[in-house]
């Protein structure tokens, strides 16, 4: 089974939050996909954590070390059809590159993003929450 798994997944596995787990048996035995900007997503979500205090420069370095080592297989995404959706859903190109990820190869998206499952609700993706 193939996946499109977003930043806010890797995030919760590398960092150990709630979700690990339950993320982890999810996509046991998936091949796991996510558009490139993948990489961006999470030096951001890092970046966020350092200004609300909530992690260190070593945790931080810790979880990456963990990020490399997840096997992800990253999908290129047109730009011109990211605005074109962004435009038509009003929402953040960074959300449609895995929207429309998961649109192209016709595979589930999984996230405990609760905007973005919306968001591929309303565009007709298949869904995994958790």
């Amino acid at each position: 089974m193939r996946i499109v798994v977003d930043t806010s997944v890797i995030v919760a596995v590398i960092t150990n939050e709630l979700h690990k787990n339950r993320l982890i048996e999810i996509t046991k035995g998936a091949e796991l996909i996510a558009p490139a900007s993948l990489h961006w997503e999470i030096g951001n979500a890092f970046s966020a954590m350092f200004r609300r205090e909530r992690i260190s420069l070593e945790q931080a370095k810790s979880a990456l070390s963990v990020y490399k080592k997840i096997p992800i297989k990253f999908h290129d995404v047109r730009l011109d059809s990211v605005l074109e959706l962004s435009k038509k859903y009003n929402l953040y190109a960074y959300d449609i590159y895995f929207l429309l990820c998961a649109k192209n190869l016709k595979v589930p998206l999984l996230s405990i993003d609760r905007q973005m499952l919306a968001s591929g609700t309303e565009m007709g993706l298949n869904i995994i929450e958790v």
